[in-house]
């Protein structure tokens, strides 16, 4: 995807999806159906978080 923005390979499902962009000082995202309204940025640590709490 465009500007590194990539959604899970879960969402294929449904229509209601996230997408993220990773870079050096954390991760932007944003919401795929309203991509014009913004998107929320985490720091390394928070993402970590995320990301590994999703895992469980």
């Amino acid at each position: 995807m465009a500007n590194g923005w990539h959604k899970s390979s879960y969402s294929e499902t449904g229509g209601q999806c996230l997408e993220a962009r990773e870079h050096g000082a954390g991760a932007d995202v944003r919401d795929t159906q309203n991509r014009n309204a913004g998107h929320l940025s985490f720091s390394a640590v928070e993402w970590a978080a995320l990301v590994a709490t999703a895992a469980r």
